[in-house]
């Protein structure tokens, strides 16, 4: 490729498109480019012919670089050298960083020396061919797990890079090492066992890397990414990527990029447009400390005449049962906002308020309905005030959730994004006050220097982003009903459960976690006696040995390289013959659900409440899905035994019983209703057993003839192909072959060929719009929907197709909470909503009402949504949600 002018250009567009790729995949994620700097490293001193054989640069290449730097910077991205090491090394560097504080990393790259940096919380990518690499990735890739990658490396050498290696051994070699006793240090120190491994060549090895040691060792050395350089920026330095769209033109200019001149052009008329309808910068910023009675009477004026005031609270916590309010802040108008401390305390701390007394004073504004009021993630704010007695009315506008009503996928939807992405505003980050780590300060401990200007600009922020998105939801009313019918009244309703919590037996979590414990240590044991002797079930290594070497197990699959898959669905399958693989499943699920449950719930025990307090988040999933954390109550297992007991740890108070209301097959009966399919409708319409109904269409048999098996079959069909289930899949599923699968596909399309063409329609219609839609008008954008990679759009029309359904079920579910809430604020039957999981509301209620608060749950759910087919919903009873359910 070349301009006009023979100028070559392929390197820079090929960079230039893996970069826009990415920054499509990763949308408002901070990125670094990382290249080598000029001159020697420290590999060249420690061996001075490292890449020694290496070509020089070709000159049409180098001629490249500086306009591939140029563009780099011009899309925002810090472009990173530095002088005595590698581009990997920095990269390495980084990650390592990213990975200890738990942040989830991209490497994109196509070299498999990166692999050796994978870890739970770093992916490898090669944008080349769209792949993606994480640990069983690797384990996949190269037969070996992420930590033996340097040792595979140094025991192979690497003729590109000039790292000598151990003569006499290849990749069958040094994987037959690797994965029979260990990495280098473990061969050398059982050098004796070598032989025994059976590979060719096994009886001399031993000798080789005895003669090769230190080759070895220097070879180790090269091939090891540091991880550990002292960077000027680190991780959290690197900043969301803005684009030089002015400079970026000028550089596609250059280099004759037709296409993306005439998508920058576009972009550019399309925000000149945009910056017509969306607030101005205010003028100047103005920011006020209230620290006298007389500032604040000012203030509390000035709050009370406003039609619209943001607010935001300080606190020393995220926990909202625990967080003590330090400070509120306030603003009426762009560019103006005040911050009002009540709990600073550190050395030096000016006077301020007393809190009681600001609250006092306070509570008749924040619980008065007619002034309003807007936040960000203001149901936070609700919970805290809540701690002090006051029940926050008013609440007009929550600009969090009114970005996620407007595009859900376009942003994280936390402020400090939102005013990235609406505002073009940098706003400082509470790190940049209170510092990282275990040295965090909280929030009281903060200078007031520091701490009033962030806290103002949290409100000034506030009320500009909600200027912004008011705007564009009005220019669609449809969503904009989404946010005021749908989300905002849910507000309330989610703040009311969390402050309620829900009552665990701590005692009953303990016997469990005890005997999950006495079961874990017989299920080694077991494990032990079925393997011939002791080893680590938690090692792929010495599982794959175990079953395939010593005990013969029939191989299933292979990793790329040949080697034994110990992958988890092989497991599954030789589970289903073989004892050792059956009792390693169950050792690894058991373990989990102790660590992840029976161990950890009684810890989550609020002392004050004597409840565990879970979060909702309203503004997390992509179709409209609550989520909840602290604890995750969607993933509390329900289709096991051990599963099913966690949640009879979950109980009713005395004098109480739990009422678990869910509905039924509400998907299938929204793509009854979406695809107005004849036979799905008649089938609900009529209360008949729709799976039992779908089986003896597809097998040809009277609907009395029906074996379980086949019921069983037509459920999978049923729900499989509203997920986009391929033939493939269900064949899986079922356990029979792919041509068979594909006939019962054929078969369940010719009995409801509705539901065939809303699938075809919708994947069309979401091509076209580049989004689908719920029944209430939420919409869920599919960028991948027109990918060229056939995966990534087969994988965006899948969700096109399920999308409008799940997300329509939780829309209903939405608008059920609201109407069950509004009716138990307003009756006397002392009853209260405690959870929510998927389809399924949870309550609490006095013994004495059971039978007229299950009928009034039900018939409020049931009218929730008025489809084409009726809404079923099934209460139960009981005195723990087990029993309820």
């Amino acid at each position: 490729m070349r301009t006009s002018e023979g100028v070559p250009t392929g390197a820079v567009r090929l960079v230039t498109s893996m970069l826009r790729s990415l920054i499509k995949q990763y949308p408002q994620s901070p990125v670094a480019v990382v290249f080598d700097a000029k001159g020697k490293t420290f590999r060249d001193e420690i061996y001075p012919d490292y890449k020694a054989q290496r070509p020089p640069m070709p000159d049409d290449l180098r001629t490249q670089i500086e306009p591939i730097h140029n563009i780099v910077r011009a899309m925002g991205f810090p472009l990173v050298c530095v002088e005595g090491v590698e581009a990997d090394d920095v990269i390495g560097t980084l990650a390592r960083e990213a990975s200890e504080k738990g942040l989830h990393t991209i490497i994109s790259t196509g070299d498999k020396d990166m692999a050796q940096l994978v870890d739970q919380h770093v992916t490898l990518i090669n944008t080349m061919n769209d792949s993606h690499m994480d640990i069983d990735g690797v384990n996949e890739k190269f037969g070996i797990p992420p930590e033996l990658i340097i040792d595979y490396l140094a025991l192979m050498g690497d003729k590109v890079d000039n790292i000598p290696g151990v003569p006499g051994v290849g990749e069958k070699t040094a994987l037959a090492l690797l994965q029979g006793i260990g990495g280098i240090k473990e061969l050398y120190e059982n050098l004796d066992k070598i032989a025994d491994l059976g590979f060719r060549g096994a009886k001399t090895m031993a000798k080789k890397l005895e003669d090769n040691r230190e080759a070895a060792e220097l070879s180790y050395l090269l091939a090891t990414i540091k991880t550990d350089l002292d960077l000027e920026c680190g991780i959290e330095d690197i900043p969301l990527p803005v684009a030089d769209n002015e400079q970026l033109l000028r550089l596609f200019q250059q280099c004759e990029f037709r296409s993306w001149i005439s998508e920058l052009d576009a972009e550019a008329a399309e925000g000149a447009k945009a910056l017509e309808n969306e607030s101005q910068l205010p003028d100047e910023i103005v920011y006020e400390t209230i620290l006298t009675q007389d500032e604040f009477d000012r203030w509390l004026k000035v709050l009370e005449a406003a039609d619209l005031f943001a607010f935001d609270t300080e606190t020393d916590s995220l926990n909202y049962m625990e967080a003590n309010l330090i400070g509120l802040s306030f603003s009426v108008e762009p560019g103006k906002a005040a911050y009002l401390p009540v709990a600073h305390d550190y050395m030096g701390a000016p006077a301020q308020l007393d809190r009681n007394e600001v609250l006092a004073q306070l509570k008749p504004l924040l619980e008065s309905v007619s002034h309003k009021k807007v936040g960000q993630h203001i149901k936070y704010d609700m919970n805290v005030l809540a701690r002090y007695g006051i029940t926050l009315q008013g609440v007009a506008f929550d600009t969090m959730l009114e970005s996620y009503a407007l595009n859900s996928t376009a942003s994280r939807h936390n402020m400090d994004d939102l005013a990235d992405f609406y505002l073009g505003v940098k706003t400082v980050k509470f790190e940049e006050i209170a510092g990282k780590g275990k040295k965090q300060l909280t929030f009281n401990q903060i200078e007031m220097e520091q701490a009033a200007p962030y806290a103002a600009e949290d409100a000034d922020i506030t009320l500009r982003l909600h200027q912004v998105l008011n705007t564009k939801l009005q220019q669609d009313p449809t969503l904009e009903s989404v946010f005021s019918d749908i989300e905002l009244p849910l507000i309330q309703v989610l703040a009311r459960m969390e402050q309620q919590g829900a009552m665990v037996d701590a005692t009953q979590l303990a016997i469990q976690s005890r005997e999950h414990g006495e079961r874990l240590v017989e299920l080694e044991k077991k494990a032990h006696e079925l393997a011939g002797g002791p080893f680590n079930l938690g090692s792929p290594k010495q599982l794959q040995e175990i079953l395939f070497e010593q005990q013969k197990l029939p191989v299933i699959k292979k990793t790329p390289k040949g080697a034994p898959s110990t992958a988890e669905e092989v497991l599954q399958e030789l589970a289903l013959d073989y004892p050792l693989p059956k009792v390693i499943i169950e050792h690894r699920g058991l373990s989990k659900l102790k660590s992840t449950y029976t161990d950890k719930l009684p810890q989550m025990i609020n002392p004050a409440s004597g409840r565990i307090h879970t979060s909702y988040h309203q503004a997390v999933t992509a179709t409209g899905r609550l989520s909840s954390s602290d604890p995750n109550l969607q993933n509390i297992p329900i289709r096991s035994a051990e599963g099913r007991r966690i949640r009879q740890a979950f109980v009713a108070p005395q004098g109480y019983k739990l009422v678990a209301a869910d509905y039924s097959q509400i998907e299938l009966r929204i793509m009854a209703h979406l695809s107005q399919d004849k036979g799905l409708l008649n089938a609900f319409a009529h209360g008949e057993d729709v799976h039992k109904a779908t089986a003896a269409e597809v097998f040809g048999v009277a609907l009395d003839s029906v074996t379980s098996e086949q019921r069983r079959s037509a459920k999978a069909i049923n729900f499989g192909l509203i997920y986009g289930m391929s033939a493939f899949g269900l064949g899986k599923q079922l356990g029979i072959g792919r041509n068979e699968a594909q006939t019962y596909i054929n078969h369940y399309f010719d009995t409801y060929p509705g539901v065939q063409r809303y699938m075809d329609d919708i994947r069309a219609q979401a091509a076209e719009k580049g989004y689908v839609e719920t029944l209430f008008g939420r919409r869920l954008y599919l960028p991948e929907i027109k990918a060229s990679n056939g995966m990534r759009r087969q994988a965006a029309e899948r969700t096109a197709i399920n999308a409008p359904m799940q997300g329509t079920a939780a829309d209903i579910i939405k608008k059920a909470m609201v109407k069950v809430d509004s009716w138990l604020q307003n009756s006397d039957s002392g009853a209260r909503m405690i959870m929510q999981v998927h389809d399924e509301l949870i309550l609490e209620v006095p013994e004495d009402n059971v039978e007229s608060v299950s009928d009034q749950l039900v018939e409020l759910m049931q009218s929730a949504a008025a489809l084409d087919v009726p809404l079923l919903v099934e209460a139960g009873v009981g005195n723990n949600w087990d029993e309820a359910h």
